[in-house]
């Protein structure tokens, strides 16, 4: 077992072949286990969980944050700075549309941090970020 417990998340999926091309082929995060209604991701060293269930894939509300329209109902993960940089990159080729377009949030700030919001073909918000200094993380 992980010094660190591994975060769980199930959310909800149009379209569960989709979901399998988006977080599998476009994220590149390895499959677990899955059925017709459910497929298991390594969402960067954490599980979460594509359920097909159309109904609920709605947009979420977004409130401010350093000027900002963030989604509030979001999900992601904060990666080292070569990494946040490669997957920008890579999805810019990829033609994503970007609800907030990868920009260092909080300059000069306590909290410093690269940022970018996108929308998974089902409309659920993911937030991918990157420190400079990882002991920002939860500074106040």
């Amino acid at each position: 077992m992980p010094a660190i417990p591994l975060f769980h998340l199930a959310f909800p999926v149009r379209d569960i072949a989709e979901a399998r091309a988006f977080y599998g082929g476009l994220l590149g995060c390895p499959e677990g286990r899955s059925s017709e209604a459910w497929v298991d991701f390594d969402f960067y060293g954490h599980q979460v969980v594509a359920h097909l269930s159309p109904d609920e894939c709605r947009a979420a509300p977004t409130g401010q944050v350093d000027g900002d329209a963030v989604p509030v109902r979001h999900f992601g993960a904060i990666l080292a700075m070569d990494q946040w940089q490669a997957l920008a990159d890579k999805l810019r080729a990829a033609g994503i549309r970007f609800i907030i377009e990868p920009h260092t949030r909080f300059k000069g700030e306590v909290g410093e941090q690269a940022t970018m919001f996108f929308l998974d073909p089902s409309g659920n918000a993911l937030e991918f970020k990157s420190f400079a200094d990882m002991s920002q993380v939860f500074a106040k």
